[in-house]
């Protein structure tokens, strides 16, 4: 075929034309600047009580909770995927929870069976369990309260520490405190130390933002707060230079993988922080996020799987090696 001469061409005559590289779809492949793979990919799931339990959570369509029984066969699933970490939740009921989190910490507790289960059934599996005690109190808040409704850190921090311990002697990969309380990953790093579990990685939620995209997570683990908010503890939206005095802070204290958290709303956090550290950097995909995806795609407003595709790799692009994603499994068949 000739090439085509039309008068614009000849006014132009650029010397640089990026478009040769679009040309085709192999030649955009051999030029990609980052690529998804499932190896990326972290798996949050809901674990709770009981047997033959698949329930779907009506914010977050297509995510359930499972009973552990049901739990295991997922997880081999995801696994033969070639997802490699999963993030666990647990869902507590009402009458476990109380003012102090003990069923946190409890080495019979929800998570500490399942830790222990899910070990001795697919050992390859990375297990990153979730250290706050958000679900297991009965206010709803990711620390201890005092009369005046003030979230207290350092009494908080012990209870973080006896439950990162519970986890580590359950088997857990990964411990990841998520509650933002001053001090808590060198408090963790330091115990898990000391009581010989010097393999246990700490995954840090470092910047956690006190965020309106985690409705629907609260809504699965039946753990939002009963008073107030998160906001004395988890970040201001408006705040960039603070994540990276938390992220700063949190490698100092021993963390070995750092998280943004969430995702789509702080790309620009992520990029900054990417380029702030050498540390792997996760950052998480939140139920918010995922449900807005959902509800377009099922009103027929959107292309579900090429918007997918397109925020994850957003994320890869802003500088993350890590994701956290409710899609991780549909997208882990995407990719197949």
């Amino acid at each position: 075929m000739s090439p085509v001469n039309s008068t614009t061409d000849k006014l132009l005559n650029p010397f640089q034309r990026p478009r040769r590289l679009r040309r085709t779809a192999t030649l955009r492949r051999m030029v990609r600047e980052n690529t998804l793979t499932v190896n990326d990919l972290i798996y949050p799931m809901f674990v709770t009580e009981g047997e033959a339990q698949l329930v779907e959570i009506a914010s977050m369509p297509g995510c359930y909770r499972y009973s552990l029984d049901l739990l295991l066969k997922e997880i081999a699933e995801v696994s033969e995927l070639g997802i490699n970490a999963i993030a666990l939740f647990p869902v507590i009921p009402e009458n476990k929870k109380d003012d102090t989190g003990t069923q946190s910490y409890n080495p019979d507790g929800l998570i500490q069976q399942t830790v222990k289960a899910i070990k001795q059934a697919i050992p390859e599996i990375v297990v990153i369990t979730d250290v706050a005690l958000d679900p297991f109190t009965s206010h709803g808040h990711d620390g201890l309260v005092d009369e005046n409704g003030t979230i207290l850190n350092d009494p908080t921090v012990e209870v973080l520490v006896k439950m990162a311990l519970s986890q580590a002697a359950s088997g857990a990969d990964f411990v990841a405190p998520s509650d933002m309380m001053d001090g808590r990953v060198g408090a963790i790093r330091q115990a898990l130390d000391a009581e010989g579990y010097i393999n246990v990685g700490i995954l840090a939620y470092s910047a956690k933002y006190a965020s309106a995209y985690y409705g629907p997570f609260r809504d699965a683990l039946d753990s939002a707060p009963k008073f107030g908010d998160k906001k004395t503890y988890q970040m201001d939206a408006a705040n960039a230079r603070e994540a990276l005095k938390e992220i700063e802070l949190d490698i100092a204290e021993g963390a070995d993988i750092i998280m943004v958290k969430p995702a789509l709303a702080y790309l620009d956090i992520i990029c900054r922080v990417k380029e702030a550290t050498n540390l792997p950097v996760a950052a998480y995909n939140v139920s918010g996020e995922y449900a807005m995806i959902k509800a377009a795609a099922q009103m027929g407003w959107i292309d579900e799987k090429q918007v997918i595709l397109e925020s994850l790799t957003s994320m890869k692009r802003a500088g993350a090696d890590l994701i956290l994603t409710y899609f991780a499994k549909e997208v882990a068949l995407m990719l197949i």
